[in-house]
């Protein structure tokens, strides 16, 4: 009788309570392949895209190899008709025409291409104790401590008087010189060690160290004119050019395998990229979706989504307004008939700082990508808070598809929190929610994730898309 009541139970529990479910465990041996053969494309996109410019140019192509095609405004749209709008280059719409009444609603997953760097300032070269230096002024939220001494690549664009832009890119090829951040020996650094880590590295001492070479027979500033010199000779450039320039150090490693099971991956640029990549991969594979698709690729996230390439600009409005114009729809309802995934990661449980998550309510490594009902700050501050009714309609999905996935938000609810674009495009009455994978050291330099939950955010987006 014990051993009945026993099963009764579990089986009771089974069917009652909740349980995180790990990718590994529940996975067979070809789904796990798939993960991990899904992943080596996903590496190769981020080692080619460490900029929003650069993941903008790469992202055009793929989407032209899938039969997409650039989209002017008041162009007349087909059913099943592939679009793309490339907002400056920094700045990705693509979207595809399905069969079903435009009033039916738009599926969009919006994630963003931008990541935390140090940007060249506008007067950057100067001499000073025997080298040359960039001056810089980081973007987006770092932990400055965690720049110095690594191996830096310089990226961008510069824009000269002429009207040319000149692509810039050191520090990739083996072959290359890196670029560094100077920091104090040990025997010196009683005194730094002291501070606290958020002032132990002024932002004023994040200066990119270029050289150390005296231009020959120069009296005055012969490291920089010998910097200059090299530019000049590389590029076409000279110093009053860098007045009109988009220029980024970046981590100058490549993503790597981590683990001795190869099961994570490491990178500079998983937020955003690790939703980026999946939202591209799963627009690609549904082409059979009845469903008007699209992605958004947006710049600026990471400061606040301002300016003409951030989701807070009018550009996603009118591009609905103009698709809906051209397939003869109402724009107010295809705004409130659209659903939106808010494709943005969210923090992992790190056992090695535990103290500051809540257990029950954080995302773990390997049970898929993770949906956050809200962000925001201690009392839910500046969030979408994505209502019941299309949580539901969402799990639903989920299910129909057998993705693997999981809830979990960003940590203590006083310790600190987080933004995405959810907010910027549900003010436009359109259901939106946080869908996205659980990073670990997120905004460092080198950052952390799962194989198996970058997997399962291509799984989730394509059900999205096609269901």
């Amino acid at each position: 009788m014990d051993e009945q009541k026993k099963a009764q139970a579990e089986e009771l529990a089974g069917q009652l309570s909740y349980k995180k479910t790990n990718f590994f465990e529940a996975s067979d041996e070809a789904a796990i392949q798939a993960a991990y053969d899904y992943a080596t494309g996903y590496m190769d996109y981020l080692n080619r895209a460490k900029t929003e410019r650069e993941a903008t140019r790469l992202s055009v192509r793929m989407a032209e190899a899938h039969g997409y095609t650039p989209y002017t405004f008041g162009m007349k749209l087909e059913v099943g008709g592939k679009y793309y709008y490339n907002n400056r280059g920094r700045n990705l719409y693509l979207f595809r025409i399905g069969s079903e009444p435009i009033d039916s609603g738009i599926r969009i997953a919006a994630a963003h291409i931008d990541n935390p760097r140090l940007d060249v300032k506008q007067s950057p070269l100067y001499e000073d104790g025997g080298f040359a230096f960039f001056k810089t002024r980081y973007y987006g939220g770092i932990r400055k401590y965690q720049w110095v001494t690594i191996p830096l690549a310089l990226h961008g664009v510069v824009a000269k008087k002429d009207g040319s832009v000149v692509d810039v890119v050191i520090g990739e090829e083996d072959a290359d010189p890196v670029i560094y951040i100077n920091d104090l020996l040990p025997h010196l650094g009683q005194e730094q060690s002291q501070k606290p880590l958020a002032t132990a590295i002024p932002a004023e001492n994040l200066n990119l160290l270029l050289g150390s070479r005296p231009y020959p027979g120069a009296e005055k500033d012969a490291i920089k004119l010998n910097i200059l010199s090299i530019l000049h000779e590389k590029y076409g450039i000279i110093e009053e050019d860098f007045l009109s320039a988009d220029l980024s150090a970046v981590p100058a490693e490549k993503a790597r395998d981590v683990g001795l099971d190869r099961s994570l991956i490491g990178s500079y640029g998983h937020d955003d990229r690790v939703c980026a990549y999946p939202c591209l991969t799963a627009l690609f594979d549904t082409d059979a979706s009845a469903h008007t698709t699209m992605v958004i690729l947006a710049d600026k996230e990471e400061i606040g989504s301002d300016g003409n390439t951030g989701m807070q600009c009018d550009l996603m409005t009118d591009l609905i307004a103009e698709i809906t114009a051209s397939l003869g729809g109402n724009f107010a309802t295809v705004k409130a008939n659209s659903k939106c995934l808010s494709a943005d990661v969210t923090a992992c449980f790190d056992p090695n700082f535990a103290d500051v998550y809540e257990r029950r309510n954080v995302s773990m490594i390997n049970c898929g990508v993770a949906m956050s009902k809200y962000t925001g700050h201690g009392g839910k501050s500046s969030t979408n808070d994505a209502p019941a009714e299309y949580i539901a309609w969402v799990r639903k999905i989920m299910a129909e598809a057998g993705v693997i996935w999981q809830a979990g938000d960003m940590g203590r609810t006083d310790l600190g929190g987080g933004g995405t674009v959810a907010k910027y495009i549900a003010k436009h009455n359109i259901e939106t929610v946080d869908l996205g994978v659980p990073v670990i050291s997120m905004h460092a330099p080198y950052e952390i994730v799962s194989k198996a939950d970058v997997y399962t955010a291509h799984e989730a987006f394509s059900a999205f898309f096609r269901l």
